[in-house]
């Protein structure tokens, strides 16, 4: 019978030292024990996590600045909700009217709001 590939070469056994065989394990464990337990990070004091906000709203702005931009905001989204709703027609539209509706009933209470804010003026 015909093989394709040809016998790996012989070798022979490395020979068995105890001291040897020693050493590989204590500077294994060692290697195991560093990286799972990384004592020179335990060493050193934790860095704090820096809070990075996505959305942030300035602290020192007045109370109508603030009223004013949530006005606006819930115009938009009126506007937009009735652009779509508009455009769409079955059982998927009235739920987006229900929510312009939502959305304009939020706007007058801001509203009426920002008019309480200005009469003392």
């Amino acid at each position: 019978m015909f093989k394709a590939t040809p016998n790996p070469p012989g070798t022979e056994p490395a020979p068995h030292d105890p001291a040897l065989e020693s050493q590989k394990t204590k500077a294994a464990t060692d290697r195991a024990l560093d990286y799972y337990l990384k004592p020179e990070a335990l060493a050193a004091p934790p860095i704090p996590l820096r809070v990075r906000p996505i959305y942030i709203v300035d602290p020192t702005l007045d109370d109508e600045t603030l009223i004013v931009e949530a006005c606006e905001s819930l115009s938009s989204a009126k506007a937009m909700a009735g652009n779509i709703a508009n455009s769409i027609g079955g059982p998927e539209r009235k739920p987006l009217l229900a929510l312009q509706q939502l959305i304009m009933l939020n706007e007058l209470l801001v509203n009426r709001l920002l008019d309480r804010l200005r009469l003392p003026q």
